[in-house]
């Protein structure tokens, strides 16, 4: 046999190997690239593509189109990378089509588009990111769609941006819109003048006369900063050597318990307790640098407790008369005329409320007032320069009492009329002008202004369950807050364009009994005893509307 040599064995082994290269249906053959024709609904040129009536946005297209237009077309939404095929793209018209909503990165892939067009057609709503990857864009037109607000941003990384035109949108110029009126104030691009539909204030002004300034878009928001596992009835914030101190009165543990703000882990932590039997108002005050506690009881008579630094304890230094406090309610403190004063509102039927007066000792009785109408709770208050207490009973309208400073005591002044069953009254000012709420438990709740001679009533606020109202002051804001047995908690917040309260916010607190608010380390805290949960402290955080 002739024997083959490497020459002539690599000859044959090409030429086998390029035969079953070559053989029908194999994997490797050659498979002919077809070019996209130009689609059904569109006419076509060597560079440009021209769309009218299509059902859906066209999935391919020749390659080299820079320019495309697409008029009357019936697709509702631009999902994302709609026309990342035509990366060449730098001129882009969606004209007089009835889609609505335009996604994020729905241009994505289109890095050369120069003019983009979204004119006369349906647009409501556009995503933040709409726009996103569009790096050469210098033309952009959203005229005469349904716009009434834009994202805040919309237009950040558009940085070859020259000329931008919104007119014929509904604009809504609220804080929504702010980052607009802001960013047109700053930018070099052009924009022909826009208006705003609305609101009321608002409506025709041009973009471009409004400032930043103009809206107010500062808002505040009750999160929950700490759950006190416990209830309570009663809560009083005080300070006392440097340090920001709340009290809690716990009928049910037998505690009157004493909390402190640690400066160091910015939050409440036990302090002291001073055991009780029935606690149902714990109040402190600060004489001379010195603290005492008055601890109002419902069995076993109430007392004072002065607070001694060596060693630290609380010592009882006093019993109050338990013939007249039978069933206290609530404690009020006041000072008046260089003197201390503390006022024990009594809810029993042969009670009487009554005033105590500090004689460098102790307190001492000075005054009964209202035997006998089962008082609930008692306000200290300056009316028209004179020195006043309002008292609140289950049984008949609120009682005023004005101070005679030559007798030293309280003489009866008027009543406030058809607002009986009021559980609570507190005062509050507003430039000057002096505001009383009364809350009722059924019924409902009354904000009144003091007119010179008498209160008037100025608004209603729905109110059921509701046994304590507390009007605060956080950063310039007028809040109250009306508590509810039955339902939420709702917070209040003072309109000086209307002169009302508008609701605000929704706090769940079960069974509110009373609030205080503690201001410390630039934190607001607003601390809520409930008499059937757990004791709330709430943060109150200042929210920039414009910012969402």
């Amino acid at each position: 046999m002739m024997e083959l040599g490497p020459r002539c064995f690599n000859v044959i082994y090409l030429s086998v190997l390029c035969l079953c290269l070559c053989l029908p249906g194999d994997t490797n053959t050659k498979k002919v690239i077809k070019i996209p024709r130009c689609p059904a609904t569109c006419s076509c040129t060597k560079d440009s593509a021209f769309c009218v009536d299509t059902k859906a946005i066209p999935k391919s297209f020749p390659p080299g189109i820079i320019s495309l237009t697409i008029v009357n077309a019936a697709f509702t939404t631009i999902p994302e990378g709609t026309f990342s095929q035509l990366h060449l793209l730098q001129f882009l018209l969606l004209n007089s089509n009835t889609f609505s909503t335009i996604s994020d990165d729905a241009f994505a892939g289109l890095s050369h588009l120069q003019y983009l067009f979204i004119e006369n057609n349906e647009v409501q709503t556009l995503s933040k990111y709409a726009f996103r990857g569009l790096k050469s864009l210098t033309h952009l037109s959203l005229s005469n769609n349904n716009l009434q607000q834009l994202p805040r941003d919309l237009f950040k990384h558009l940085d070859l941006l020259t000329d931008l035109d919104l007119r014929g949108n509904a604009f809504h110029c609220d804080c929504k819109i702010k980052w607009l009126v802001d960013w047109m104030e700053k930018t070099n691009t052009s924009v022909p003048p826009i208006y705003c539909a609305s609101p009321f204030e608002f409506q025709g002004r041009r973009f471009h006369d409004l400032a930043p300034r103009d809206f107010n878009c500062i808002s505040g928001d009750f999160a929950v900063y700490k759950r006190f596992t416990f209830q309570s009835v009663s809560v009083e914030s005080y300070e006392f050597c440097g340090d920001q101190f709340v009290a809690f009165a716990q009928p049910e543990s037998g505690f009157c318990t004493l909390y402190v703000w640690d400066h160091v882990e910015t939050a409440f932590r036990k302090f002291h307790n001073i055991t009780s039997h029935s606690a149902v108002y714990c109040k402190p005050v600060v004489i001379d640098n010195i603290l005492y506690i008055v601890v109002a009881q419902l069995f076993g008579g109430s007392h004072i407790y002065k607070w001694e630094e060596d060693p630290l304890r609380f010592v009882k230094i006093q019993d109050i008369d338990t013939v007249r406090v039978k069933k206290p309610n609530f404690v009020e403190t006041f000072h008046l005329d260089a003197e201390w004063y503390f006022v024990v509102a009594d809810s029993s039927k042969a009670g009487s409320t009554s005033i105590y007066r500090w004689n460098s000792n102790g307190f001492y009785s000075h005054q009964s007032l209202h035997p006998w109408h089962r008082d609930t709770h008692v306000e200290f208050l300056d009316v028209g320069g004179m020195p006043h207490l309002i008292l609140s009973s289950a049984t008949q309208p609120p009682v005023v009492y004005q101070w005679n400073r030559g007798q030293k005591q309280f003489d009866f002044f008027s009543q406030i009329t058809e607002q009986a069953d009021v559980q609570m009254v507190k005062h509050f000012r507003i430039r000057k002008a002096l505001y009383l709420c009364l809350t009722r438990f059924i019924g409902d709740s009354k904000i009144l202004r003091w007119e010179g001679q008498r209160f008037i009533e100025i608004q209603t606020l729905p109110s059921r369950g509701s046994m304590v109202v507390y009007p605060f002051t956080v950063s310039l804001r007028q809040y109250l807050i009306l508590g509810s047995d039955f339902s939420f908690s709702r917070v209040y917040l003072w309109d000086d364009l209307t002169q009302r309260f508008q609701p605000f916010q929704e706090l769940n607190i079960r069974a509110p009994r009373a609030f205080s608010l503690v201001s410390v380390d630039n934190k607001d805290i607003l601390v809520a005893a409930s008499f059937k949960g757990n004791s709330l402290a709430y943060q109150h955080h200042l929210v920039d509307l414009s910012a969402k």
